[in-house]
Parts: structure tokens; C-alpha cells; sequence
């Protein structure tokens, strides 16, 4: 038996639009959703710790009162958690969303169960956007961060030296990570 035959794929149009019919390359995208929305529960718990961290008032573990956050930056934690929070919230409803479509897409026919006609030009606008609220979140959950170590540690503008190689360390890391998640999902839209 071919391999073709496992995995049969058609490109045709349906009303005027460009879709896809494929069980593998259906499969792959619910699963790439899934996988989008389950990342995205994780820093959203991580938003929630951040949240229970902004109590006014907290001593630093520098052990000088000059290093001690003041309540702009327990502010700036704040809105930065509520802004990391709603790109999560949006990237993951627009990932449920286009996961929706396309499982009820698949159960109108009966007699071909397992392909999808999918419109690609949706279906790849879709998962951008999702993978940018993805990326702004991560962006806003790391400036949250920083402003965390900052309550814990003392400031970086006082010379925490543990303070800095923890930001340090975070901005390096986050940064190449999202570096390689933002390649990949350009790759992936333009292939």
C-alpha cells in the first residue's frame, strides 16, 4: 500500500476559496492548537502567581530599605500581569476558536469522517494571530517578572547584583526562545 493512500491530500476550491482536504493535515493542526492552548494555561498560572506577589509594602530580601520596591513598581506588576493575561486569553479563544471550526467542519460529512475541508487562508491568519498573543504575552509575563525580582530582591537601579544576573538570565533566555518560536511560526506561515 502507498503512502499516499494513508494520507490522501487535495487542494481545490470550495465557493471561490482555496481548501484543503487531508485526515493528517487536520490531525496536525488540532493538535498544534492544543498544544498552543495548553502552553498557554501555563503562563496563565504564572500570571496568577504574579498577581498574589503585589502586595504594597513587602521588604526585599537585599536587607536595605534604598533597595526596596516602591508601590509604582508593585503597579507596573499589575498591569503588565492584566496585559499578559489578556494575550494569553486571546490567543487561546482564537486557537479554541479555529480548533472549534475545524472539528465541527469535519463531522457535518459522515461519509468522510476523517478529512476536513479547511480554508487555509483562515486557518493560517488564525493560528498567526494566536502565536501573536502568545509572543505579546510572553513579552508582558517577563516585564512582569522582572518587576518581581525587583519586589524580591531589591531594584535594579540600587545595585542588586542578584537582582541583575536574574533579569539577566530571564532576557537572555526568554528572548532566544521567542526568537526561535517567531521563526518558526513565520517558516510555517509561509510554507
Amino acid at each position: 500500500m502507498d503512502e499516499s493512500d494513508d494520507y490522501p491530500r487535495e487542494c481545490n476550491t470550495h465557493d471561490g476559496r482555496e481548501v484543503m482536504s487531508s485526515s493528517s493535515t487536520t490531525s496536525v493542526h488540532v493538535t498544534a492548537l492544543d498544544g498552543l492552548v495548553n502552553v498557554n494555561s501555563l503562563f496563565t498560572i504564572a500570571v496568577f502567581v504574579g498577581l498574589s506577589l503585589t502586595t504594597p509594602g513587602q521588604r526585599s530580601l537585599a536587607n536595605r530599605t534604598s533597595c526596596d520596591a516602591g508601590i509604582d513598581v508593585a503597579k507596573n506588576l499589575l498591569v503588565f500581569e492584566v496585559l499578559s493575561f489578556s494575550f494569553f486569553l486571546f490567543s487561546s479563544l482564537v486557537a479554541q476558536g479555529l480548533k472549534l471550526a475545524i472539528i465541527l467542519l469535519n463531522s457535518k460529512d459522515v461519509e468522510d469522517a476523517f478529512r476536513g475541508h479547511i480554508n487555509l487562508k483562515v486557518l493560517r491568519f488564525g493560528m498567526l494571530g494566536s502565536a501573536f498573543g502568545s509572543v505579546m504575552g510572553c513579552v508582558f509575563l517577563v516585564l512582569s517578572m522582572v518587576n518581581v525580582i525587583q519586589i524580591r530582591l531589591g531594584l535594579l537601579s540600587c545595585g542588586s547584583k542578584s537582582a541583575a544576573h536574574a533579569v539577566a538570565v530571564l532576557v537572555v533566555l526568554i528572548t532566544t526562545a521567542l526568537l526561535v518560536y517567531i521563526s518558526t511560526a513565520v517558516y510555517a506561515f509561509l510554507h
